[in-house]
């Protein structure tokens, strides 16, 4: 019977192990030039001290990620 249990709780701590795959890419966003523009303006108009810019180079950067990936 301790076999039984040990086994099952051993099935169920492997069973969160699994990696869900994903077949797809995802959708990379097209931004009018216009729209880019105007981003860029506010991104410009910042206080020096704004850590946005920072997160908006990350995102920059898994576009170009995902484009190099294939996506």
């Amino acid at each position: 019977m301790r076999v039984r249990v040990f086994l099952l709780i051993g099935a169920v701590l492997l069973s969160g192990c699994g990696v869900a795959i994903s077949e797809g890419c995802p959708r990379i966003p097209t931004y009018a030039p216009d729209v880019q523009a105007h981003a860029a303006n506010e991104l410009e108009a910042l206080p020096a001290s704004s850590v946005l810019p920072d997160f908006i180079g990350d995102y920059a950067v898994m576009r170009e990620e995902l484009r190099a990936g294939g996506c």
